[in-house]
């Protein structure tokens, strides 16, 4: 048993979670999403897991759960990670979000969200992050045509909009 290990099992007594070791050697935690966010929190408040390293998905279309979500957490006094995994199915691809806990969650959630349409509830400002505001796809979900959808739709609707207002004088 790692000191991680330890310090983890004591911040998530009686949670209901499942643990084991990545390949890569961090400790790794499956919630449900409904104890996602208490989770989240003991390990900040009760663990010394201070800082989110990064927020993202794992498409596995067409296999149900589809998402399998990674939060990726570090202990800077302790010099050690922890990662939580839930996973959602693809037509119910929500979760709390933790930027409550840790503000800095705020663009791994949007772009996690951008790329892969995965929701977090209750995030301040839930928008695209990398691809433009009405671009009706998520680029990284398994089912998205390697060709592309639609390439210049959005620029053509931006550049028609900026060019309305110009005079043919000009």
């Amino acid at each position: 048993m790692t000191v991680a290990n330890s310090r983890i099992e004591a911040a998530l007594v009686g949670l209901a979670y499942t643990g084991t070791c990545g390949p890569d050697g961090i400790e790794c935690i499956a919630v449900e999403r409904e104890v996602l966010h208490e989770c989240l929190q003991r390990l900040r408040d009760r663990a010394g897991f201070a800082a989110v390293t990064f927020i993202t998905a794992i498409d596995h279309f067409p296999k149900e759960p589809r998402f399998e979500l990674a939060h990726q957490l570090s202990a800077i006094e302790n010099a050690d990670r922890v990662r939580v995994i839930t996973c959602v199915n693809g037509d119910d691809a929500h979760v709390p979000t933790c930027t409550d806990l840790w503000p800095g969650a705020s663009f791994s959630e949007r772009e996690c969200f951008d790329m892969f349409g995965v929701q977090f509830d209750g995030h301040p400002d839930l928008r695209r992050l990398l691809m433009p505001q009405g671009y009706d796809h998520h680029p990284l979900r398994k089912d998205f045509p390697h060709a592309g959808i639609q390439p210049d739709r959005l620029f053509r609707e931006w550049d028609r909009e900026r060019r309305k207002d110009w005079s043919e004088d000009a």
